[in-house]
């Protein structure tokens, strides 16, 4: 059974320039996610994608292989299932596959361990997601219309009571483990036999904006401290 991560890691962010390589006490996100993957010693391989020249520089420095990505695969509309196919035209002996984003540095090789153990004992299922609980209930979000006036976007929730809500969960940007060969018929994280782990709330930090860095690194220190 061949694994293998898969590290999206793009130079051309947008709302956060060069995001994937901002400093976490020193070191750049992109490489504490290398390290973390090596730490858990699942993969036969971690490969970074990258078009960015840098970047690549940077992940040629660890044991992580740095695979040079088209061009046409580094726009802002590309997907991470875009450049995951990528990769595993070329790993074709990989059995399963973890992409685990470049910014998820707060994740710890104990928590991918356990969802790894997780995803391998569930033989039924094509995709297991780290998530998150939602700060609010989804079904209670308001949907803006273009009069400026706001309507319940399930209002089929609007007399039930909160215990009788759906259970549900939100990815958040950590990690997607998948079964290579259903995930290149299906082109989805999102399966028809998808599962899901819960993620620490201390190891999952979204990474889009300064506030998103400067509230990592407030973590990372707390961390550090106990």
């Amino acid at each position: 059974m061949s694994v293998i991560a898969i590290i999206p890691a793009r130079g051309g962010s947008k709302r956060l320039p060069r995001k994937n390589i901002l400093p976490l006490d020193g070191v750049p996100l992109v490489v504490r996610v290398i390290n973390t993957c090596i730490k858990t010693g699942l993969f036969d391989k971690v490969i970074v994608s990258s078009e960015d020249p840098e970047i690549l520089d940077i992940v040629s420095q660890t044991e992580a292989v740095a695979f040079k990505r088209n061009i046409d695969l580094a726009q802002d509309r590309s997907t991470v299932v875009e450049v995951c196919l990528d990769i595993l035209q070329y790993e074709r002996s990989a059995d399963r596959f973890c992409c685990v984003y470049a910014t998820s540095a707060l994740l710890s090789a104990n928590t991918l361990e356990q969802s790894y153990q997780y995803f391998k004992n569930e033989e039924n299922t094509n995709v297991v997601m780290g998530v998150s609980e939602y700060n609010y209930q989804p079904v209670q979000a308001l949907q803006i219309d273009d009069d400026g006036f706001a309507r319940l976007l399930f209002s089929e929730y609007s007399n039930r009571q909160s215990q009788f809500y759906p259970k549900t969960r939100v990815s958040n940007g950590s990690y997607y483990w998948a079964n290579s060969k259903v995930f290149k018929q299906e082109c989805t994280f999102y399966s028809r036999k998808l599962k899901v782990c819960d993620v620490p709330l201390n190891e999952a930090c979204d990474l889009d904006t300064k506030d998103d860095y400067l509230n990592m690194q407030v973590i990372f220190k707390k961390t550090l401290l106990r």
